[in-house]
């Protein structure tokens, strides 16, 4: 797996014509929604609440959670992204704190935060029930736990792995940033917060509001160059689904 892509990659987070940009305008709309409505129905607001994001990039999610109104750090490996994000932050007028540090052991202090998010990370790390460890040392009792990762299947081989990365007819990104065998299966995933002292609460799946000869076509048109990458972005927008055949998010609590 290239996780160096992300070194690389710098300041393409926020980039509208990026590859990385895909993540804000096709992911960020139904995930932000899911974490919002999950936070109303159990009446929490999150003012002046203690967050972290594991894996934090550039911070394209951090600032949707900091305009929340969550007091967000982020963590992240790459130290070239977490430039990115603290200067946009600090540009946007946002205070969010921002730490190198890997999601395998978190430079935190036990019992810190009120929940944390954890978005297309698990399918990056080399250890994922130490992070699922971590994150339980770091959040406090009846703390949330919000996350998104891809589920490993032959239909998100087919799509994240041959489609998205390897076959340049359609590819968007490049080779080797998603590994197949280290995808995490919904059922895997529930026996690991289990197993950390967490009690799982619901999965949702993530689909294109496309249908698939659509979606390939405008695939296409991006790699003939009459699609940008902003445009693909808003035609491919994710929508929540019960379908978690590829990517799927959910919540836990630490009990």
């Amino acid at each position: 797996m290239d996780n160096a892509f992300y070194d690389r990659a710098g300041a393409e987070w926020w980039r509208k014509d990026s590859a990385l940009s895909l993540m804000k305008a096709c992911v960020n709309p139904v995930r932000v929604a899911y974490i919002r409505r999950k936070l109303e129905e159990r009446g929490i607001d999150p003012a002046g609440l203690a967050a972290l994001e594991v894996g934090c990039g550039g911070g394209v999610l951090s600032e949707e959670m900091g305009r929340m109104g969550f007091i967000l750090t982020g963590v992240d490996a790459s130290v070239p992204s977490l430039r990115v994000a603290l200067d946009h932050s600090r540009a946007g007028g946002l205070s969010i704190g921002y730490a190198g540090g890997k999601a395998e052991s978190l430079p935190c202090r036990d019992n810190a935060f009120d929940a944390v998010f954890c978005c297309d990370v698990l399918e990056h790390v080399g250890d994922v029930p130490r992070v699922i460890s971590e994150i339980g040392r770091v959040l406090r009792p009846k703390g949330l736990f919000f996350y998104d990762t891809v589920n490993r299947t032959l239909f998100s081989r087919l799509v994240t792995i041959k489609i998205s990365q390897e076959w340049k007819r359609w590819a968007f990104m490049p080779a080797d940033v998603h590994v197949w065998e280290m995808f995490v299966r919904p059922a895997e995933l529930r026996l690991l917060l289990a197993a950390h002292n967490f009690e799982w609460k619901e999965h949702r799946g993530m689909e294109p509001g496309l249908s698939a000869p659509r979606i390939l076509r405008c695939l296409r048109q991006r790699v003939k160059g009459r699609l940008s990458y902003a445009e693909l972005g808003a035609r491919l927008s994710l929508v929540e689904s019960a379908d978690m055949s590829i990517i799927y998010m959910g919540y836990a609590i630490r009990k």
